[in-house]
């Protein structure tokens, strides 16, 4: 049978963040290939982590400098590596060259870690974003991981024209892959509530994520005062993994700003609230949030970076406004408005069909990765740039983690003592 090996930034948290339903999608897509999946962390386990022995695959822990790594990989012969992120490509990608050097490695960016950051930087500094901020220290890493894979799934259109336009990075290297999704039936969408059926606002995401903490603080601040004036009664409901005491302090019942923590299903929560607000004024990659929105046939209001990447037409399943105002008054007429309401929830299916069909990008995947497989000496001969930063990557990182395995093993020598 063929073999896959995931090498995991973090145990898969489907509930808890799009990364996580990201993965189950990808591990979902070489189950149906028929390929056995054994998914290796550094990570802890965490109490919400997705039970991957329920989807057949198995487990293993591994540890960062260490020799048994090797063995491990030795004896599972793997035909494609997949890296959860390029930190972990930097890691292991020197190892699995090494070992099993004729194995297809990807990279699953998830989103640009360094595209998230210059957006950051240029919203805390209130200034345009500009080449210099994208041409970072993490640019520098994240791009040459990009180089030293065979191939790299990009979730974003707009990530991959910055890749191709800006860094000028091989359109060989790359496949532009979103989220894969089941589109609803016409059947399931029937069986929806209705707009009379639901009731208030909410805003969904992982607390880790610096852009969700800031959208809801953004909330508090400067959008829903502005929707209590207009709307006295309605309740905005937060939900998020790994809240901290700061978010808990946003709580107040008297405004109708109901902190309610991490949600057991984000699709329940979202489907059976009436819009959904994101204000996100940092960012990069898709927000799953909207996907499950347009999925429970929820209407969103968000910004235009929000919306950034999600729909190539004018459509949108809901509104996007550009400031405090404008959002506040699309979100209050989305709520009290039954015609426009349905329209958003109308386009918010038509933008699922045409951008996210999980058939047709699976097809995609099979055949690139089919194509890249049978050419894989080829392929990689084209690609110069990722031979030379594979090479001083075995002169950097190689030598510097065969330090830190000496190291280890000498305390570890001198502790028995």
């Amino acid at each position: 049978m063929r073999s896959l090996l995931v090498i995991g930034y973090v145990w898969p948290e489907p509930r808890s963040s799009a990364a996580g339903t990201r993965m189950m999608q990808l591990l979902s897509f070489f189950k149906s290939e028929g390929f056995e999946i054994t998914f290796a962390t550094t990570a802890s386990e965490t109490d919400v982590m997705e039970d991957l022995s329920l989807h057949g695959i198995r487990t293993e822990k591994i540890k960062l400098n260490d020799p048994e790594f090797d063995i491990f990989l030795k004896k599972l012969n793997p035909e494609i590596v997949l890296f959860d992120r390029f930190m972990m490509e930097e890691q292991f990608g020197w190892r699995v060259s090494e070992v099993c050097p004729d194995a297809l490695k990807i990279l699953d960016t998830e989103d640009l870690h360094f595209y998230r950051k210059a957006r950051q930087e240029a919203f805390k500094k209130g200034s345009p974003l500009s080449v210099s901020m994208l041409q970072n220290d993490l640019s520098k890493r994240e791009i040459a991981s990009i180089y030293r894979c065979d191939l790299s799934l990009i979730i974003s259109e707009m990530e991959m024209d910055l890749l191709k336009s800006t860094f000028k990075l091989p359109e060989e290297l790359l496949l532009y892959l979103p989220f894969m999704e089941e589109i609803p039936s016409e059947e399931k969408r029937s069986k929806l509530p209705t707009f009379q059926d639901r009731e208030h606002f909410v805003s969904i995401g992982n607390f880790r994520h610096d852009p969700n903490w800031d959208a809801v603080l953004h909330l508090k601040q400067n959008i829903w005062p502005l929707i209590r004036k207009q709307l006295p009664s309605a309740e905005l409901h937060i939900y998020g993994a790994y809240a901290t005491a700061k978010v808990s302090q946003l709580h107040n019942v008297k405004e109708g700003f109901i902190v309610k923590g991490r949600a057991d299903s984000a699709e329940k929560v979202i489907r059976n609230s009436k819009v959904l607000l994101a204000p996100l004024r940092f960012g990069a990659g898709l927000k799953g949030k909207f996907i499950d929105a347009m999925k429970t046939g929820t209407p969103s209001v968000t910004t235009p970076l929000g919306a950034e990447g999600m729909s190539e037409t004018n459509i949108w399943g809901g509104k996007i406004a550009g400031n405090p105002e404008e959002f506040a008054n699309a979100a209050v007429e989305l709520y009290s408005n039954s015609s426009a309401w349905e329209k958003a929830q109308k386009e918010g299916f038509e933008i699922l069909e045409i951008r996210y069909s999980k058939s047709l990008f699976s097809m995609m995947l099979q055949k690139r990765i089919g194509s890249v497989l049978s050419n894989l000496q080829e392929h990689r001969e084209v690609n110069f740039t990722g031979t030379m930063l594979q090479h001083h990557q075995l002169a950097s990182t190689k030598f510097m983690s065969k330090y830190i395995e000496m190291k280890n093993r000498l305390e570890n020598l001198t502790a028995k003592k």
